[in-house]
Formats: structure tokens, C-alpha cells, sequence
């Protein structure tokens, strides 16, 4: 199946997995981008605006002196110029081109904004790249810098490239009035920027009393409330519009749509946390990064509400609050969650520097937020967000009951998670649905897969994302069935893609039964689940996880025809492998300490190894968006024995030492 968006194919495809009301919605937004074309609006006159949303005295002196010094020398190297987003160093920070690709050297057309085909590569480069840099997250780090130092360099330079970016992004005009997720990040970046600017003389002058200024903020929220993300659509990038939306309409409430603005925002925001959250609290898009993207955009949220003096519905805390809990149930023992789904960097609103620990920052702040409880790992690294946010959010008693043990399998997710003695040993099953929505657009075909971590170090690994537009050969890989720590069967995936972020047939999974206690009390934890992607043929996998003699063992079972398998297990950059037939050694360093693991293959399937290949790509390890490194993957190829009798393939993982 074919890989590119915008070709008529795609088109007739995305249109399929749409509903009556999604396509009415996607008629008027049309219509509404025609008419906006000749005749766009215009921002009304403000007089007598003032900033108040401030932040409390004593904040600043509340930051731990470390996390601190991390800012102020991130700063730095902003100052110097010099940033990487997604594996690609730029050293023009200092004076930046807003349109710019550094990866391909591209340079996105200028025109209308509803006219540039921001999804192709070609045209316009990796729109990624373009982007990163306009979400201004960057420069919310030069404002935390002035806010802790007082040194006007870091203001001054803040106050350049805003009045630069303005000057070069007249609205609707150009790539970064194209997607709303961007312009809500940007809103709340703008939000924090001149909250965190406060002390400064020119701080009232570069927003409040600038006309420049507020144009482009009252033609950021008119675009997001015209044009929100919708039906299909409606996943991380509506929580995303409405977060921003919300916390400019009260920080910024200086125009005459600001109030019905900021009451739309928050219905939105209301009703989209709960629908992208199970009531468990994991994300519904089963994809960890945006767990931690909405629960960072919605903590952000609820401190403009708060510091605005606005009543928030007792539901958004509620759905954050077990976010929270949910997030500190799932991490292994370094704090590392799963490597679930799509992960493409993103933050919602980003104020420290460098060596600071995204998962341990949430969970602080969830700490600061809601209290923490007596299950949840010990959090001991600092950071800057935390007391800026904790000192906006009010305590709110909220009359819910908390888990009184860790939980350890999420039935709405179909996540699981064993774990061995003292925690090192740290097991996700994957047993839950194909992704959010009809188009499951972050949703990889990783029904079954397992991963599989030694205090803290990836041995079964997901290999993570690496790209999405621009790149089609690497984005089928490492969202594919082959992709994962599971098993193919006839060279398909489970699920049958439409698109780089669109999916028109999901596998359908079922946990059928998770005992999870046992493992980390010293005996035996287990999991067993089943998809149907396959029909006829059904995959049935079951896991257990023997603490005594710190075994985990494997074993697929496929019912149906006689079909051609392909089973993988992918190992984490860190791990060597000598493999032997059916045996591999494993070895890795862990803070110095040398260890190692023998992998038992099933003797059914021949085995090879396979690293860092690119006709097709096989053996790769992404660490983070936009960056790949070469990885060992071990595939066994074979047959099932057809329908007189189920065939068992079983594999045996155990730890040494």
C-alpha cells in the first residue's frame, strides 16, 4: 500500500474513515478558507491592555540552584546560536531563517497559507525541521534565562526574534499558518514569554503596546477558532489547539471575542482530555510521548485558569490527575516509560535545559500538583517547570479514589507491565487497541509486542519512530509488524496502512489473562493475549516472568492455515549479540558493571542477524525523532504447520547474574 499523503488515492482513502459530521465540518472550513483568501479578517483596535497573569513573589528564588544552571547554560548555547532539533545541529540561531530546512536545504514557498502542500518534501522540505523552530520553545528558555538572571541579554534577544518572526509571518501568509497544533504551542509559548519577560522595561512594549504584537495574537486564536481539529482528526493536536487557545484568551483577554474564546477553549479542552484518556489514565492513542505531551498542555492549561482566576471544571484535574498516577505506574525503575507508538519530541510548554529529565519533571510537578503516592518510584532530579507551574495551580480537593497499590495492567489500554525482583526487570505486553480514532494516525502494528528492559536498559526493544513525512521506505519499517518484537505472518502487517497517519483496517487484540503480582514478589507473573489481523489464522502469545530464576519466556501460537512466519526481536543499541543457531549471547555495560542474557530461540525458524540494512531497512534503533542508529535485530523465518494443529514457537530470555 501506498505511503504518500496528498495523492488522489490518499484523499479517496482519509475520506472513508471520515463521518457526515466530519465531512460537513471539513465543507465549511473549506468554504471559510475561500472566502478568507479575498477577504481575511481583521483584528479589532485594543486600547489600555495590560499583562497580569504574573507570576507569584518568591517563585523565581523557589528554582533549585541546579536545574538552574542547567537553563542558564542552555541559554547559552541558544546565545551563541546553536540548536539541534531532531539529529540536525543549526548554528544560525542567532539570526534565523524562519522558513529554512537545514536537514534538505529547502526553503518553504511563501503564499497563501491554505496553498502550500506543507506535506511535501519536495516543495517545501521536512516540515518538522521548519516548524521546530517557530513553536518559540526556545526562546521561553531565553525568558526563564532573564527571569532567573535579570540579564537583559537574554530579553533583548527574545524581543528580536519575535519582532523578526512577526515581520516575516504576516497572518495567513507562509508554512506556519498551516497546522493548528503549531499555533496553539506557539500561543502558549507567547503566554510564558512575556509572563517570564515581566521584570523587564521593554516587556509591555514588545506585546500589550505593540499593534504588530496583538495582530498576531488575535489572527492565532481567530485561525484556531475557525479551523479546529475535528472527528478523526481530534487527537493530541485538539488538545494542543485548545491548551493554547485557552491560556491566550486568558493571559492575553484584550480583545471583544476573548471571553466566548477562552469558554470554547475550555468546552474543548473538557471534552477532548477525557475523550483522548481512558479512565484508566493512559493516553487513548496508546502512543507514550503524547501522554506526555497532553498531560504537559493540560497542567499549562489549568495554570492560565488559575492564575486568571477562572473556575475549570473538576473533570480536566480529574483526567490529569490520573494521567499522572498512570504515567508514575508505568515507568521502569530509571523512570523510563514505554516506547509505545509515534514519538516525535514533542513538549507542550518547555523551560529547562539540557540534562533534564522529562518523565522525573512530570512526575515532580504531578507531586507538586495532586501529592504523590506511597507506590510511586522516587523522583530525585530537579527542574525549572515545576515551581513555575505549582506556584500558579491552585490545591484543589478532588473526591476521587487513588490506586492504593502500583498498577501493573491497564484492561482499557490492553498494556501490562511485569516486573522482576527489585524492579530490574521491567516487561511491557502489549494486548490493547490499534490506536485512537478511525484513522489510528500514531498507532504502529505492534499487536503483541513485547519490550523488555534491564534496569532501565533497552534488551527487547521498540525501536522507536524516526521520521514521519518525506521518508516513506522508513516510515513503513518502523511502524511495521517487522518493526517490533512480534510476529508476521505471510510478509503483511497485522493492521493495513492508508498513509503515513492512517490506517484503514486494525488488527483487533484481546488480553486474556494478566496475573501480574506474582513476579515481583518472587514468583511467576503472566500475560496472555490474542489479535486477529491474520484472519483466518489467529496469533496468540503468552509471557511469563519467573523471578527466581529471572526467566522470561515466550511463547506464540498460531492457529489457522499454513502460513509463512516471520518472528523478530529487536535488540537495544546497547546490547551485542553472538548468535549460534538458535542461541545468542547477550552482552551489554550497565554503569560500568558488565552484563549479559542468553536469548533461547524456537528451533522451528531459522535465525539470522541483522543490523543497520537499507534495501530493505532492517536493524535500526531510533533514540529520538529524526535520529537512527544501527541495532541488532534477530528474525526467524519459518512455516506454521497449518490447520490440523496449532503451532507453538517459544523463546526463553534469562538473565545472568
Amino acid at each position: 500500500m501506498t505511503m504518500s499523503a496528498g495523492s488522489a488515492g490518499w484523499y479517496l482513502r482519509r475520506l472513508s474513515r471520515m463521518g457526515p459530521q466530519e465531512v460537513g465540518g471539513r465543507v465549511g472550513d473549506a468554504v471559510r478558507r475561500r472566502r478568507w483568501r479575498s477577504a481575511p479578517p481583521d483584528c479589532p483596535s485594543v486600547t489600555g491592555a495590560r499583562f497580569t497573569a504574573v507570576l507569584p513573589a518568591g517563585t523565581i528564588a523557589a528554582i533549585p540552584p541546579d536545574a538552574a544552571k542547567r537553563l542558564v547554560a542552555e541559554a547559552d548555547r541558544l546565545m551563541a546560536g546553536h540548536v539541534e532539533y531532531f539529529g540536525v545541529v543549526r548554528e544560525d540561531l542567532a539570526d534565523p531563517d524562519w522558513w529554512y530546512d537545514p536537514k534538505t536545504g529547502r526553503r518553504a514557498p511563501w503564499g497563501y497559507a491554505f496553498d502550500v502542500p506543507y506535506r511535501n518534501e519536495d516543495a517545501v522540505g521536512d516540515v518538522k525541521q521548519i516548524w521546530e523552530l517557530s513553536r518559540h520553545q526556545y526562546l521561553t528558555v531565553l525568558a526563564a534565562a532573564y527571569a532567573i538572571t535579570g540579564d537583559g541579554r537574554y530579553a533583548e534577544r527574545v524581543a528580536e526574534h519575535l519582532r523578526s518572526w512577526w515581520a516575516a509571518n504576516a497572518p495567513l501568509r507562509g508554512v506556519h499558518w498551516t497546522s493548528g497544533i503549531e499555533l496553539g504551542i506557539r500561543l502558549l509559548s507567547w503566554v510564558w514569554i512575556r509572563r517570564l519577560l515581566d521584570g523587564w522595561p521593554g516587556a509591555a512594549g514588545l506585546f500589550e503596546g505593540n499593534p504588530v504584537a496583538l495582530n498576531q495574537i488575535w489572527h492565532h486564536q481567530r485561525w484556531l477558532a475557525a479551523f479546529p481539529s475535528r472527528g478523526s482528526s481530534a487527537n493530541n493536536h485538539v488538545i494542543a489547539e485548545a491548551a493554547g487557545q485557552y491560556a491566550a484568551a486568558c493571559a492575553f483577554g484584550w480583545f471583544p471575542s476573548s471571553a466566548r474564546w477562552a469558554a470554547d477553549a475550555l468546552r474543548s479542552l473538557e471534552r477532548h482530555l477525557r475523550g483522548n484518556t481512558f479512565g484508566s489514565g493512559l493516553n487513548r492513542e496508546l502512543a507514550t510521548e503524547y501522554h506526555g505531551l497532553v498531560l504537559e498542555l493540560g497542567l499549562a492549561a489549568v495554570a492560565e485558569a488559575d492564575a486568571a482566576g477562572r473556575p475549570v471544571p473538576a473533570s480536566i484535574r480529574l483526567v490529569l490527575l490520573r494521567k499522572t498516577d498512570a504515567l508514575a505506574a508505568v515507568v521502569d525503575n530509571r523512570l523510563r516509560p514505554p516506547r509505545q507508538g509515534d514519538a516525535d519530541d514533542g513538549h507542550g510548554l518547555v523551560v529547562d535545559g539540557t540534562g533534564t529529565d522529562r518523565w522525573a519533571s512530570l512526575l515532580a510537578t504531578g507531586d507538586a500538583v495532586f501529592g504523590r503516592l506511597d507506590w510511586w518510584p522516587a523522583v530525585t532530579g530537579t527542574d525549572v517547570r515545576t515551581p513555575l507551574l505549582a506556584a500558579l495551580i491552585k490545591p484543589a480537593g478532588l473526591s476521587v479514589t487513588r490506586p492504593a497499590r502500583r498498577p501493573a495492567h491497564f484492561a482499557d489500554a490492553g498494556l501490562t507491565i511485569l516486573r522482576g525482583p527489585a524492579e530490574k526487570i521491567w516487561c511491557r505486553c502489549d494486548g490493547g487497541p490499534h490506536g485512537f480514532l478511525s484513522i489510528a494516525a500514531h498507532a504502529h502494528a505492534d499487536a503483541l509486542s513485547v519490550e523488555v528492559r534491564h534496569d532501565g536498559v533497552d534488551v527487547l526493544a521498540d525501536p522507536g519512530t524516526y521520521c514521519y513525512h518525506g521518508q516513506p521506505e522508513w516510515r513503513q519499517y518502523f511502524r511495521s509488524t517487522l518493526g517490533h518484537n512480534t510476529l508476521r505472518l505471510d510478509g503483511r502487517d497485522q493492521s493495513v496502512s492508508g498513509g503515513p497517519f492512517l490506517w484503514t483496517r486494525h488488527a483487533r487484540s484481546r488480553v486474556l489473562f494478566a496475573e501480574t503480582a506474582d513476579a515481583s514478589g518472587g514468583g511467576t507473573a503472566r500475560w496472555c493475549a490474542e489479535h486477529h489481523g491474520y484472519q483466518p489464522s489467529v496469533h496468540r502469545r503468552r509471557v511469563e516472568l519467573t523471578a527466581a530464576s529471572q526467566e522470561l519466556r515466550v511463547v506464540d501460537e498460531v492457529r489457522g492455515p499454513r502460513r509463512a512466519v516471520h518472528l523478530a526481536f529487536h535488540l537495544g543499541p546497547a546490547i551485542a549479540a553472538d548468535l549460534v543457531a538458535n542461541r545468542a549471547v547477550l552482552t551489554w555495560t550497565r554503569d560500568g558493571e558488565d552484563r549479559s542474557a542468553v536469548l533461547d530461540l524456537p528451533g522451528q525458524l531459522s535465525w539470522q542477524a541483522h543490523r543497520g540494512e537499507t534495501d530493505p531497512p532492517l536493524g535500526w534503533y531510533s533514540a529520538g525523532f529524526g535520529r537512527k542508529e544501527p541495532a541488532t535485530t534477530l528474525v526467524g523465518t519459518g512455516f506454521t504447520d497449518g490447520p490440523a494443529r496449532a503451532r507453538e514457537f517459544t523463546t526463553v530470555l534469562r538473565f545472568r547474574g
